[in-house]
């Protein structure tokens, strides 16, 4: 390689909006303040244990990936003072457009909840972080900003284009006005975040939630999903090559049906580049479920649902994942620096046939829990999930061959 890898999955500029029930709702009204209002009426004052209430009785969790609990980030920011709400768009997953999706259609959902939860906490900044490869997404959310006043000091930032630049460490870094980069940090952003004040810092999918609990309240939001998880999310379908589609999906619904299906008994690639691979058994079986699918090997992560096309070698593409992924590090720490060209070199000699997976699996253990942030982590799941759930094409590879005898794909 004489460079860093481009992604096999390309930054979208398109995206196709499908309506959904709750948070794409009318999609077609357009995504003006106007329109918003009309839709969903006018954003209510909460005081702060009203809105802990209201999180906490649906058990909103966040959609950037980790799904960590809004309730426990809100609370934790909330026993301090002078804290800060971050609203991160920067969308660093190449294969992931649901937080696209809301900047274009819904700009003023995100941003009600992020002020709804401003004015509860008596937060006077608001930051967005905006991508720096989505030109249409900075257009529209600074278009939405322009149609309103709430009252906060508001300022936008755009984020470096790069995997790691939405990581929430590397997201303080670029507020404080360093390199997007990530860094080891001992406190939660939410405990001593941006300028060593509490940051309450979440991904636009998640802040769009709490605008809906906001403005239509808890009963209103458990008309969709399950019992154990009420509500909805969005879900990005996504085939290289192909512009992404990203639908609202209830919880509970079965995976299958939002396939089409020319992706049918095919495996596919659940959660986006930091996830798992998962065979067609297991996704026509599987339901949208944070618990359900984490119980099963294939977390929910990103919210990618991404399925290659109907020949491509699986091998092949996650080879040409982890060398973009080896080259999007901070390149700060041992298992960035070092570990993942070196796994990216050894899954290579697979493809090609000049490998076994041994080292493959040797380093993708090394890197696991080393770095100063999830990289190496999500990088590794990608390759263990590799090895585990589709050995025989691995080991076509290893033996010289390809079991979609597609193997132009790495190149």
């Amino acid at each position: 390689m004489t460079g860093p890898a481009t992604s096999p999955v390309p930054v979208p500029q398109e995206v196709w909006i499908h309506g959904g029930p709750a948070l794409l709702e009318g999609v077609d009204d357009g995504p003006s303040l106007a329109a918003h209002r009309e839709r969903y009426g006018a954003l209510p004052d909460l005081g702060l244990p009203e809105l802990q209430h209201l999180v906490g009785r649906v058990g909103l969790r966040g959609r950037g990936g980790a799904a960590f609990p809004f309730a426990t980030k809100l609370e934790a920011a909330a026993r301090r003072r002078r804290p800060v709400v971050v609203v991160n768009l920067s969308e660093g997953e190449p294969a992931s457009a649901k937080d696209s999706a809301l900047a274009l259609a819904r700009p003023h959902l995100v941003l009600d909840g992020a002020v709804a939860t401003a004015r509860a906490l008596g937060a006077r900044e608001l930051h967005l972080v905006l991508p720096g490869e989505r030109t249409q997404v900075r257009r529209s959310i600074l278009q939405a900003l322009g149609e309103r006043s709430d009252g906060l000091d508001v300022h936008a930032h755009e984020a470096a284009p790069r995997f790691v630049a939405g990581q929430a460490r590397a997201v303080i870094e670029l507020l404080s006005g360093r390199p997007n980069l990530p860094v080891t940090a001992w406190q939660p952003e939410a405990v001593e975040g941006l300028r060593g004040r509490p940051t309450l810092l979440s991904n636009a999918e998640t802040w769009a939630h709490v605008g809906l609990l906001a403005l239509r309240g808890e009963v209103a939001y458990r008309r969709h999903g399950t019992r154990q998880e009420p509500g909805t999310a969005l879900l990005t379908l996504t085939r290289p090559g192909e512009v992404p589609h990203v639908h609202e999906v209830p919880y509970g619904t079965r995976l299958r049906d939002l396939l089409p299906e020319a992706a049918w008994g095919l495996p596919a690639l659940v959660g986006g580049f930091h996830g798992s691979w998962a065979t067609w058994p297991t996704v026509a079986s599987a339901r949208l479920s944070v618990a359900g699918l984490a119980a099963i090997g294939t977390p929910l992560g990103a919210g990618v649902l991404l399925t290659p096309a109907a020949g491509t070698c699986p091998v092949a593409l996650t080879s040409r994942i982890v060398d973009f992924l080896a080259g999007q590090s901070a390149g700060r720490c041992g298992p960035c620096r070092n570990g993942l060209p070196a796994l990216g070199v050894a899954l290579r000699a697979v493809v090609d046939g000049s490998g076994g997976t041994d080292r493959v699996a040797e380093l993708a253990g090394l890197v696991r829990g080393r770095g100063a942030c999830a990289h190496p982590d999500g990088t590794s799941r990608l390759v263990r999930s590799l090895l585990a759930v589709l050995p025989q094409e691995v080991a076509a590879h290893a033996a010289g061959g390809c079991a979609g005898e597609h193997r132009a794909v790495a190149s």
